[in-house]
């Protein structure tokens, strides 16, 4: 009898402005490196799924981490899974066994809203001119369980407040 891979746990991480700014081009506005230590301590051991561009930005897999990058172009990548959906990011992702996060860009964040039971939100301190954002979604869906201040951002943790209904945005 062959067991059937669960759905995983999808999580959201991501660091935005106040009005929901996340990148201007193919790269982050701003620069904090605390907010790029608390991602490695989030996501470390962890099944990490990002877009094609996201990855591109990042020039390379993040260690420590199972990747999965979701393109439809790319192919033959060493150390990472790539899969043509969102859906077959997923079914990938649960074949691992491992916590998911989900990286970006503002697409695969907008697919993986719906579905995510857990956001970490850096909220950055300053405004950034952008032109890519995170999706619209309604905070009081979402209940803080922890948060931590830091100089250039406030990091927090969120758990949503109810999965058995339908979140549409």
């Amino acid at each position: 009898m062959t067991q059937q891979a669960r759905a995983p746990e999808v999580a959201i991480v991501a660091a935005m402005a106040r009005d929901r700014v996340i990148g201007l081009g193919d790269r982050l506005p701003w620069e904090l490196p605390e907010d790029l230590h608390l991602f490695k301590q989030l996501t470390i051991g962890a099944t990490v799924i990002m877009g094609r561009k996201t990855y591109q930005s990042i020039g390379r897999p993040l260690p420590g981490r199972q990747n999965i990058i979701l393109s439809r172009s790319l192919s033959g990548l060493p150390s990472v899974t790539v899969c043509n959906s969102f859906t077959a990011g997923l079914e990938a992702a649960s074949r691992f066994g491992r916590a998911v996060f989900i990286l970006g860009g503002a697409e695969l964040y907008r697919k993986a809203l719906p579905l995510a039971s857990v956001l970490h939100i850096s909220w950055v301190k300053e405004s950034f001119r952008g032109d890519v954002y995170f999706p619209e979604f309604d905070l009081a869906d979402w209940a803080e369980v922890e948060e931590q201040d830091y100089a250039d951002f406030h990091y927090v943790k969120y758990l949503r407040r109810s999965t058995d209904k339908s979140h549409r945005l």
